[in-house]
């Protein structure tokens, strides 16, 4: 049995889920004109269970990574949390309310964003999105005008506001698309793939601009992402799903130290080495001509490591832990979801 560690939360709680579910009807369909009329007096009808009983409590101020792989029940949990979608079962509290009753106050608080998803208007300057936000959210001219002001400067989008969403740039409209999320200053923020398809300048504007706000507005953050930076430099917790079941929520730096029992030796050769000998040493993990990764168990890491350096042309050595990718990769590989408090 794997044993999993959950994270306990205090009393400034913001999100508390218990035992949420939600699952989607769908019909099977097969090629063919006959199979297209057969359908139509009698179609096999198929569940997608997409969310699994899932449970978890964020405390204010917290930026949690919400990660798996595609289809895992990401962007389904928070389309429930945020009250785009009713579960089949479960309870959650979001600020104090039940999300999927959409009340005017709850919608006032938190804001979601999706990278692949747009909420600016694509052929108006970006100004007049931000307006129609502010009219949205009822803030009075004054406090509109220095949030405004404060979020351009941070993200250097200043002199921007008045062109065309269609004619800025993927980065710039995720700038503008962050701006117009909170604009109304929401205490808790749901985003999915903030950083997707940006260039790695942009990524960490993006990240640096982030963590500031966290830090100087409280402002909770649940961010599903699948670049690894975003999560190592904005999240201390990690929560883990896979297949619609929460696997691990603890510390992002405790996946390796559960789950991966190896480390990873990177060297720098004098001279070529073929890779049937290296083979002997550990797992080849990157074969580059004078550079090598090799991965090894940690508990045989000191003779691995003596025997590389008496038998290898060794210029450098450096030994590191697995990457956190491989730990989270090998957690998405875990069925069920059994929870030490």
């Amino acid at each position: 049995m794997v044993i999993l560690f959950s994270y306990s939360g205090g009393v400034n709680m913001i999100v508390s889920v218990d035992r949420l579910s939600k699952s989607f009807d769908y019909y099977k369909k097969e090629l063919g004109i006959r199979n297209s009329f057969k359908n139509l007096f009698h179609r096999e009808k198929l569940v997608k269970e997409a969310v699994r009983e899932i449970s978890f409590h964020i405390e204010e101020g917290e930026m949690v990574g919400f990660l798996g792989p595609n289809g895992a029940g990401k962007t389904t949990t928070l389309k429930m949390l945020s009250g785009i979608l009713h579960p089949n079962s479960g309870q959650a509290s979001v600020l104090g309310f039940t999300p999927w009753e959409r009340r005017k106050a709850f919608k006032m608080q938190f804001a979601i964003v999706m990278g692949q998803k747009n909420q600016l208007w694509w052929d108006l300057p970006a100004n007049e999105s931000l307006y129609l936000n502010k009219c949205i959210y009822e803030i009075d001219d004054k406090t509109y005008q220095a949030t405004i002001a404060e979020l351009t400067e941070l993200l250097d989008v200043k002199d921007l506001l008045n062109v065309q969403v269609r004619r800025l740039s993927l980065g710039e409209r995720m700038k503008m698309e962050l701006i117009a999320a909170l604009i109304h200053k929401p205490r808790l923020i749901f985003l999915d793939e903030p950083t997707i398809g940006l260039d790695i300048l942009s990524q960490v504007k993006i990240r640096e601009f982030l963590k500031y706000y966290n830090q100087q507005k409280r402002a909770t953050v649940l961010l599903t992402s699948h670049y690894m930076d975003d999560v190592v430099d904005l999240c201390r917790r990690v929560i883990i799903i896979n297949q619609g079941r929460i696997v691990y929520d603890g510390d992002l730096n405790r996946v390796n130290d559960l789950f991966a029992q190896s480390k990873v030796i990177k060297l720098q050769l004098s001279s070529v080495v073929g890779r049937a000998e290296l083979e002997s040493f550990g797992l080849v993990k990157e074969h580059a001509d004078f550079n090598v990764t090799l991965q090894v168990p940690r508990s045989e890491l000191k003779e691995r490591s003596k025997a590389i350096l008496d038998r290898l042309p060794v210029v450098d050595f450096n030994i590191e832990d697995v990457p956190v990718e491989e730990g989270i990769a090998l957690l998405y590989q875990r069925e069920g979801a059994a929870h030490v408090a």
